[in-house]
Order: structure tokens, then sequence, then C-alpha cells
């Protein structure tokens, strides 16, 4: 069984298309998640989808047994609604990264990738909207997003010494801000893209001319389409990078600029109510690709405008169906 590919988080909005693209190439995928299948987000009949808490050490064993590959994707996350109020959830997500190390470490896994995120880079990094973009480096002196970063930051250290310590080859991508179709758009775990497609529908649908942002608006971030996502998480793990990468896109934009971008796809525009004490996050936060395009050859190049038509499209039929049925 050394072809055999792990998806941890299978359930979850990278993973479901990570499998699906995954299978495409061919590969034999065991998809897994502890959320009941009929909750998960997009299911492969291709793959062998198993449901399991990859929280408990014997799980994680059952679910690396005779894996040549492992991508751990699962964590316990959502939007900065969710991740301010439920650091300690967030941090519980450290069993599932630890479990899983040992297990491939165990059970002679050739490869493991981890999925770090942006919440790791040090607040003082990011308090100018006008943000020149993260360097790896700015993740240390440590100062991480309370709870969620934290979590993110010390399963990195724990990489870095597994594949020290064992010889594990690890590779560790910080995620800046990945959106598009089939994932959370509602419910409170939602990031800003989807939360914004959802608004501007809603609007659209019952004919409001008013839209809510939290914030000011003019807090930045950078977007990246899944498609870039998943091309360039496939790429580092097959890397020779031994340090942790940003896989982001570096087309930054304020909140208002994405809110008009998604105005202009639908058509219509909106009446801006600022709940200015909302959750919202760091004030500016980019990606540096300096390293990965030297190193890779290749950065996150889908542009926010071309990502946000298919996930507007995409969640103006959700709302839409909800809308019908309600």
């Amino acid at each position: 069984m050394d072809d055999l590919v792990v998806v941890a988080g299978a359930g979850g909005f990278i993973g479901g298309h990570l499998v699906a693209d995954l299978v495409r190439d061919g590969k034999r995928v065991r998809a897994m998640d502890c959320k009941p299948l009929e909750d998960w987000y997009q299911v492969d009949r291709d793959a062998d989808n198993v449901v399991l808490d990859l929280r408990l050490r014997d799980a994680c064993f059952r679910a690396v047994a005779g894996a040549a590959d492992v991508y751990n994707l699962a964590a316990d996350m959502g939007g900065m609604g969710f991740i301010e109020s439920n650091k300690g959830l967030c941090m519980v997500s450290v069993l599932i990264n630890t479990h899983m190390l040992l297990a491939s470490q165990q059970l002679d896994v050739q490869r493991f990738f981890y999925a770090s995120s942006a919440c790791v880079y040090a607040a003082d990094k990011q308090t100018d909207p006008d943000n020149p973009g993260l360097r790896e480096s700015d993740a240390y002196p440590a100062m991480p997003e309370d709870g969620y970063g934290w979590e993110k930051l010390f399963s990195e250290r724990m990489c870095r010494h597994f594949s020290e310590d064992f010889g594990l080859h690890t590779r560790v991508a910080r995620y800046h801000n990945v959106y598009g179709p089939h994932g959370t758009w509602s419910g409170g775990r939602e990031k800003a893209p989807a939360a914004i497609c959802r608004k501007v529908a809603e609007a659209k649908l019952t004919g409001s001319s008013q839209i809510e942002i939290w914030g000011d608006g003019e807090q930045t971030r950078s977007f990246m389409y899944i498609d870039d996502c998943i091309y360039g998480t496939k790429t580092i793990l097959g890397s020779q990078l031994t340090e942790p990468i940003n896989l982001g896109s570096s087309e930054m934009v304020t909140i208002n600029q994405l809110v008009d971008i998604v105005e202009d796809i639908a058509g219509v525009r909106l009446e801006r109510q600022y709940l200015l004490a909302a959750p919202k996050g760091v004030r500016g936060r980019n990606s540096d690709n300096t390293m990965i395009a030297t190193m890779l050859g290749w950065e996150p190049s889908i542009s926010l405008r071309t990502g946000l038509e298919k996930t507007y499209a995409w969640i103006f039929d959700q709302v839409a169906a909800l809308t019908a049925i309600g």
C-alpha cells in the first residue's frame, strides 16, 4: 500500500478539494474527518471515506496505516468570529497533529504535510493596513493570534523536530485566507469572501439595500483561490523545502474593496453599515511571496476577481435554494 495518500480533514473545504484533485491524479486516497459523512462539504465516492476523531491516538494510527503520504488539514477552526470566541477549542487541535506525527513516524510514512496559517505571524507586524507582506521570518519573536495561532505555531515546531529527530519528511505551508466554492458560507465559521458573497446574494434576492461590514472596512487582507491552494499544497509536499513557507496571494485589498468587487459581480450597490465592535482581526495582513517564487518558481496567481466570480456564483445558488425552501 505504498501508494496510499491520506487526507485528514477531508470533510472540510480545502480537504474536500484536495481529495477530489488527488483522485483525478489517479491516487488511492483515504479521506477522513470527524464529522458524519452527510456533513462533509464534498464526498468523493472513489476515495475510502472514513469517519474518525483524530484527536484520539488510536484513531490516528488507524488513519495512517499503510500510507505513503499524509496531508494533515484537520483542525477546529473558522473565520475571525469563530476563532476569537473559541480559543480553547482551537488549541485542542494540537492533539490531532501530535498523534498524526507520532503515527506517521512509527508507521514509516514517507512524507507528511501540515497545513498551518498566517495566524502564526506576530501581531506587531500587522498593525498597518499598508502591510508590505509578511515574510516567513516574521513569525518570530512569537506573538501569534491567541488560541488558534499558538496551536499552529506549536504544531509547526513539532513538524520541524520530528524531521530533525526522526528523519520524517515534513513540509509546512502557511495558508493565507483560502476561499472558493464548496466551503463554509454561513453559520459563523465562514471567512470574509464567503460572508461578503452571502450578504450580497441575500441583498440581491430580497431586494435589501444594505450590507453589514465588520470593522471600518479599511483592514487589509490577501485572499487565495482554492485551485492555487491545492496546486501549491501538492508542490510543497514534493519539494526540498525544510522551513515553513507562505502559501497565499500577494494581491492585497481592503475589505471595502472586496465588497466593491462582489457588488460589481452581482450588479448591485449597497449602503454599508459598519459594525465597529465586531471581531475584525489584525489591521493589515498580506503574503510576501519572495520565498515561494524563488524556491519553487511559482506563486498563487489566480486573480481575486476571477476567483470571486466563481465563488459568488456558487454561493448565490446556495442562498437562492435556501430562500426557495424558506
